[in-house]
C-alpha cells in the first residue's frame, strides 16, 4: 500500500508544498540579467536546502555563468536523472502583469485556482512537481522508490552556455539509467502527455548592403539598390503559394508521420479552433495539406523573426537606406542537419543577389537537431500507464513544436534516453505577463510523478 499512502501524504500536505512553491517564486532569477546574478545564486541556494531537507546529498556547483543544483539519493533498482532549471525570464513589459510578477499569488479563475507569478509554470511549478512527489514518498516510506540524481540548470532561460561543458566535465557523475524532464504542456486540459519527439531549431541572421551610404531618394530614386526591396524579394522566394519552404533540399531528412503515432495524435483532444482564435486567427497558414498539429509537431518550418532597416522614426524621411537585415529561425524534424541546412539557406540568398548588392552573414549562431524519443523502451508504457491512471483519461504521445536542447545533449554527450512529462497548459502565459500554472496541475503533477516512479522503480 505504499503508492496509496504517498497519494493520500500528497492530498493532505497540497498547502505546505504551495508554500514551498510559492517561496521559490519569489525569487527574481533571471538568468541574462547580470543585474539578478545574486537572485540566481539565492534561487540556487534554495533548491540545494530544500534537497537537503529530503536527505539528498545536494550542492551548488559553479560555473563561469549560473550555478548548477547536483543532488544524489543512493537505492536500488533504476538510476534516474531528474532535469529542470530554476531561472526565468525577464518580466517586460511589466506594465502588463496585474500582479507583482515575484509576490505569487493564489488566484480564483474561470479556469479554476491558479498560481500567478513568473517561473509559475516554466520552469519553477513543474519542477516542484517532481521534488513534492519525492518529499512525499520520504515522508511516508522512510526512503525514495530508486536511485536519483537531480539536476537543475540556471541558464535554460539564457541559452544554455555553460550547459554543454558541465555536461562533458561531469559525465560519469550524471550518467543514469534515463533521464527525466519536466518542463513541457499537455496536449490538452486534462489529457496527459508524453513528448515522443521534439523539432530542433536552427538561427542565421543576414544584412544586405546596397549603396556606401543612405541616398537622397530623390536624386538616387530610381537607379539605386534599395536593400529593403532587395531583402523582401528574396524572403518572398523562401516559401511557395502551398506554405511549402522553396529552398532547394529543405526536405531532405523529413519523414512522414508513422500511422499509428497519427492516429493518437488525431484522438488526443486537441482542439483546433480555439488553439487558433485564441490568438485571433481563423485557419492555419503553414504547409498546405497537413493538420494544424502535424504542422506544428512533425514539419519543419522557415520563419522570419525580425526584419529591418532604412528610417523607423515618426513622419517621413526620403532616404534610400544602405543596409537592411534579416533575422530568421528554423523549426527542425527527422534527420534535417542545421549544418547543411544553414549552407542550403545561405545558397538560396546568395544566388538570387542582384549586382552591388553584398551580404553578410552573422557567424555566431546555433543550431540544434530534432530529438526523437526511444519510446520503444518499456519504461514509456509504463509511464503512460501510470499517468492514465492519474488522469483517468489515456495518456498520449505527443510531439512538440519547440525545442528543448538539453534532451540531444543528454543523449549525445551521456547517451541517455529522455522522458519528457509536463504539466502546463496552453494559455499558462510562459515568457510572456502574468504567467500562471494551475493548482490543478500542480497537484495532479505532484500525484502523477509519484506513480511514474512507482511503475519505473520495480
Amino acid at each position: 500500500m505504499t503508492l496509496p499512502a504517498t497519494l493520500a501524504h500528497i492530498d493532505t500536505s497540497l498547502d505546505a508544498a504551495l508554500d514551498r512553491l510559492t517561496g521559490l517564486l519569489r525569487i527574481p532569477s533571471i538568468s541574462t540579467d547580470p543585474a539578478h546574478a545574486g537572485d540566481c545564486e539565492a534561487a540556487a541556494d534554495w533548491l540545494v536546502a530544500d534537497l537537503q531537507s529530503l536527505g539528498v546529498k545536494a550542492e551548488k556547483r559553479a560555473t563561469p555563468g549560473r550555478p548548477m543544483v547536483v543532488g544524489h539519493v543512493e537505492g536500488d533498482g533504476p538510476h534516474l536523472l531528474f532535469y529542470g532549471h530554476y531561472d526565468v525570464q525577464p518580466v517586460d513589459p511589466l506594465d502588463l502583469w496585474h500582479s507583482d510578477p515575484f509576490a505569487p499569488e493564489i488566484q480564483d479563475t474561470d479556469q479554476g485556482r491558479v498560481i500567478r507569478a513568473r517561473g509559475a509554470s516554466d520552469d519553477k511549478g513543474q519542477l516542484m512537481t517532481f521534488v513534492e512527489a519525492c518529499r512525499a514518498w520520504q515522508a511516508v516510506n522512510g526512503t525514495l522508490p530508486c536511485r536519483i540524481t537531480f539536476f537543475f540548470e540556471g541558464e535554460e532561460e539564457s541559452g544554455s552556455p555553460s550547459l554543454i561543458p558541465f555536461l562533458r566535465e561531469n559525465a560519469d557523475e550524471l550518467s543514469a539509467d534515463l533521464a527525466l524532464i519536466c518542463d513541457t504542456s499537455m496536449v490538452a486540459p486534462g489529457v496527459p502527455s508524453i513528448a515522443s519527439q521534439l523539432r530542433g531549431m536552427l538561427k542565421d541572421e543576414f544584412t544586405i548592403q546596397g549603396p556606401t551610404i543612405d541616398l537622397h531618394s530623390g536624386h538616387y530614386g530610381g537607379p539605386a539598390l534599395n536593400p529593403l526591396r532587395e531583402i523582401s524579394r528574396i524572403i518572398a522566394s523562401f516559401h511557395d503559394d502551398q506554405g511549402r519552404v522553396a529552398v532547394e533540399g529543405f526536405y531532405e531528412g523529413v519523414h512522414e508521420v508513422p500511422g499509428e503515432l497519427l492516429r493518437q495524435w488525431e484522438d488526443c483532444g486537441f482542439d483546433e479552433e480555439e488553439y487558433l482564435s485564441s490568438v485571433g486567427m481563423t485557419q492555419p497558414h503553414g504547409e498546405a495539406g497537413y493538420s494544424t498539429l502535424v504542422q506544428q509537431w512533425a514539419r519543419p518550418t522557415l520563419e522570419i523573426n525580425g526584419l529591418w532597416g532604412g528610417y523607423q522614426g515618426a513622419g517621413t524621411k526620403t532616404v534610400i537606406p544602405s543596409k537592411a537585415h534579416c533575422k530568421l529561425t528554423c523549426r527542425l524534424v527527422g534527420d534535417m542537419d542545421p549544418d547543411t541546412l544553414r549552407r542550403k539557406i545561405r545558397k538560396h540568398v546568395e544566388d538570387r543577389l542582384s549586382p552591388d548588392a553584398k551580404i553578410s552573414w552573422d557567424q555566431d549562431l546555433e543550431g540544434s537537431p530534432a530529438v526523437v524519443m526511444n519510446t520503444n523502451r518499456p519504461e514509456f508504457e509504463a509511464a503512460r500507464q501510470a499517468l492514465s491512471d492519474e488522469w483517468n483519461r489515456e495518456a498520449v504521445l505527443t510531439g512538440m513544436g519547440g525545442s528543448i536542447p538539453v534532451a540531444g545533449f543528454f543523449k549525445e554527450i551521456l547517451g541517455l534516453d529522455a522522458m519528457l512529462i509536463g504539466f502546463a497548459q496552453e494559455d499558462d502565459a510562459i515568457h510572456s505577463p502574468n504567467e500562471k500554472y494551475n493548482v490543478t496541475s500542480f497537484h495532479k503533477g505532484i500525484r502523477s510523478w509519484a506513480r511514474v516512479l512507482d511503475a519505473l522503480a520495480r
